[in-house]
């Protein structure tokens, strides 16, 4: 039997945090509201327990709702120590992971519990950017906390235990629970409101972990490291990047095969996540045209084309990992935008996001183009145009305006030539990875062998990077 289920707010820190480094504060703090007989009512230090801990060697700032201690539900005593958490965790500049279950807003205090959750908020807000933050939903996470959740850089659900809605499913016009269950975790996964799904709380807290071990501990911190033992010069075998679902080259790529991707059921079609190369941090983008089991059978297939989803999903990504001077590696294979009616009404807003998030980014950005790359779509995937810093190409690489049959047929409507030919023609001189590094918009044509020495060494020759800050005070896009 798993007991992982259920273990009390403190259990959970404790599991979540190395052993015997925890150490809480406002214990003692309660209540002060007596309306509503909430004076003849224990609510044990106000439903919520706060401190600050290690994990790996790197410290963290946590509080943990309790169900048991009214409900968990958010009173002014309970938002004050949380804020007081945020603060002690910007002076240090440590991340803040937040542990959900609770049962909404205390309504015997009304307008004080109103007013801590919007304190909280403007805490995360001052903290976005500065120190990373997580949230766990490991119970109900309702109403105005789920924004607390949206506020965070990385939310985790427990697939059986946790729920996130704004409105309850059975509030929602024509629906009900049985119907649609618009609280679960499957549903909020798949419409990217949350970033990892985990079987139960004990796979969230390990996955927490994992993350942790990969961030920089603030805005401040050069980058999150470890020490690698893999072969910087091992050689990726060719038929690796033959592969559809990108993901798998990320790994073949990374140091010891290593990649966490996340938002996994959101937007399949592009692939966001981390790995390491030479033991550093890298966020990385990809391009993806299918999605594979274990058993390798294909459960998702894709055109190659730029979504709405799929771009709004790389650009916040981009904006996190600039943030935290995290570099940026993307693998692109794209030939268009989605052509459909309702990627019309929204598709060009999103890439234009996407587009603004790679250009104002200034971290070390490297592109490896590792397929299709073109038109604009093209563009917008992290190009030598937009800024990357390093565009290498495999030699099998298409870069170009279009097709180079679809290209002919165009430039020689109606006209007596041979379109096979001239197809040849156009790919050699406008349409490949060689005639776009004559020009140079690609740094080196390489082989498949070589790709993880290339991008290792990219981005040490680049670590020491430096852009001058601008005068405005920020875009508008």
């Amino acid at each position: 039997m798993n007991t992982a289920k259920q273990l009390s707010a403190r259990e959970r820190i404790n599991a979540l945090l190395d052993d015997n480094s925890f150490v809480e504060i406002g214990a003692l703090v309660t209540k002060r509201n007596t309306d509503f007989n909430l004076s003849q009512k224990e609510i044990s230090s106000d439903g919520v327990v706060t401190g600050y801990g290690i994990i790996d060697g790197n410290p963290v700032y946590v509080y943990s709702q309790d169900s048991s201690a009214g409900n968990g539900t958010i009173g002014e005593m309970h938002a004050k120590k949380i804020i007081t958490l945020y603060d002690l965790a910007l002076k240090v500049g440590a991340p803040v992971i937040g542990l959900i279950d609770s049962a909404g807003l205390r309504l015997q205090e009304a307008t004080d519990a109103l007013n801590g959750l919007g304190e909280i908020y403007l805490k995360q807000t001052m903290a976005s950017g500065v120190i990373p933050q997580i949230t766990a939903i490991l119970g109900p996470c309702g109403g105005g906390l789920a924004v607390l959740s949206a506020l965070s850089d990385f939310s985790f659900i427990a697939e059986e235990k946790g729920k996130l809605f704004v409105n309850s499913p059975n509030a929602l016009n024509k629906n009900f629970t049985a119907k649609c269950d618009t609280s679960s975790a499957k549903f909020q996964a798949e419409n990217g409101n949350v970033d990892f799904v985990c079987e139960d709380e004990s796979a969230v807290i390990e996955a927490i972990r994992e993350l942790v071990a990969l961030l920089p501990a603030s805005n401040e911190d050069d980058a999150s490291y470890d020490e690698c033992f893999d072969d910087l010069n091992r050689l990726i075998p060719a038929e690796v990047f033959s592969d559809k679902d990108t993901s798998a080259i990320l790994k073949e790529v990374s140091d010891d095969k290593y990649f966490l991707e996340a938002k996994t059921s959101y937007a399949k079609e592009m692939v966001t996540g981390f790995l390491r190369l030479n033991g550093m941090t890298i966020g990385a983008i990809a391009n993806r045209r299918a999605v594979k089991n274990e058993e390798g059978e294909i459960l998702f297939e894709h055109n190659g084309t730029l979504t709405t989803k799929g771009c709004l999903k790389a650009e916040r990504f981009v904006r996190f990992c600039d943030a935290f001077h995290i570099p940026v590696l993307s693998l692109t294979d794209t030939e268009g935008f989605q052509t459909e009616v309702m990627e019309e009404a929204t598709v060009a807003a999103s890439i234009a996001k996407l587009t603004y998030a790679f250009s104002s980014s200034t971290v070390p950005k490297v592109n490896l183009i590792i397929g299709k790359a073109y038109g604009s779509a093209y563009l917008t995937m992290n190009s030598k145009h937009l800024g990357a810093d390093m565009v290498f190409a495999l030699e099998k690489a298409s870069v170009g305006m279009m097709d180079e049959n679809e290209a002919v047929s165009i430039i020689y409507d109606n006209e007596p030539v041979d379109l096979k030919e001239k197809a040849l023609e156009y790919r050699e001189l406008q349409a490949s990875a060689v005639s776009a590094a004559k020009r140079g918009y690609v740094d080196a044509v390489i082989d498949e062998c070589s790709a993880r020495k290339h991008l290792i060494y990219a981005f040490e020759m680049l670590f020491t990077k430096s852009v001058p800050a601008g005068n405005k005070k920020r875009g508008t896009v």
